[in-house]
């Protein structure tokens, strides 16, 4: 992280940092070619001076690939993961990992929501390399998925500091429930990193859905699509960082990018003031 730091109304939080969107080219299966890439990723989002670089959803083993997800679960502790927290220490930048297919049985240093079974997680290390948040997909898609039918969902909602930031993650489909945001919103969150793996031809309620939950709980929120084509299914891309007025600051189209833009806390605590909404609240 950088080193030097503004003060915001005579705090020691920053008045801005960089975020970058890592939208990488994903084959299913690929899990040695995919992570390469997104490692190439994070040591170019470092090199352009971001403070933090997030990666699609499944972004190893495919979303589309749901007859890989048992053979490549992994741990926590695995060597996917292992791999991105060395990346983001020796590149001095935060970085959310999401996602992985995790091996609940296999992971042991962190509350599993079964004793079993498999999960979509997201992992977000610090700029040293360190575990902050962990984030498993609570809302699993049924519709021509199976998805459902092979994964067990989240339970619990954590958010972290990153460089003054307090962050959350959803995943992907969770996009379309609203009440998980205003959950994040009642922890304090001011950036929603969202991974994703959203398909052709849904193309405008990826936009719409993303730009409401920026809206109406006055934050960022940043959703990181992948690229590529799988048997039943294309990517679409267009990975964007909406503001808290819905703006949105920096997008992309569906090929392979690294998407930045400028997230400020302040500009979050200004738009709740100067338009109160999330005060008349009443559910």
């Amino acid at each position: 992280m950088p080193d030097g730091i503004d003060t915001v109304d005579g705090t020691d939080r920053p008045s801005s940092r960089q975020i970058a969107l890592a939208q990488i080219r994903i084959e299913a299966g690929a899990l040695e070619d995919n992570l390469e890439r997104a490692i190439a990723a994070i040591e170019d989002a470092a090199s352009r001076g971001a403070d933090l670089v997030a990666l699609p959803e499944l972004f190893t083993v495919g979303y589309f690939a749901f007859d890989l997800y048992g053979r490549y679960a992994e741990a926590i502790e695995g060597e996917t993961l292992s791999r991105v927290s060395e990346a983001a220490g020796d590149a001095g930048i935060a970085v959310l990992a999401g996602t992985i297919v995790e091996d609940l049985a296999a992971t042991d240093s962190v509350e599993t929501p079964a004793a079993d079974g498999l999960a979509n997680t997201a992992v977000l290390f610090d700029a040293d390399g360190d575990r902050r948040l962990v984030y498993r997909k609570h809302h699993l898609f049924g519709y021509e998925s199976a998805e459902s039918e092979l994964l067990v969902p989240g339970e619990t909602i954590e958010t972290a500091t990153v460089g003054g930031v307090t962050v959350g993650v959803t995943t992907c489909y969770d996009l379309r429930f609203p009440t998980l945001y205003r959950r994040l919103v009642d922890a304090g969150v001011e950036l929603v990193l969202v991974p994703s793996a959203w398909p052709y031809p849904r193309l405008e309620h990826w936009h719409t859905l993303s730009r409401a939950r920026a809206i109406e709980n006055q934050c960022y929120v940043a959703t990181i699509n992948g690229s590529g084509a799988f048997d039943d299914a294309t990517l679409l891309g267009r990975s964007t960082v909406y503001d808290p007025w819905g703006v949105s600051r920096a997008s992309s189209g569906d090929e392979p990018a690294l998407v930045t833009a400028e997230v400020d806390p302040k500009a979050v605590a200004d738009v709740r003031t100067e338009f109160p909404s999330l005060r008349d609240r009443r559910l």
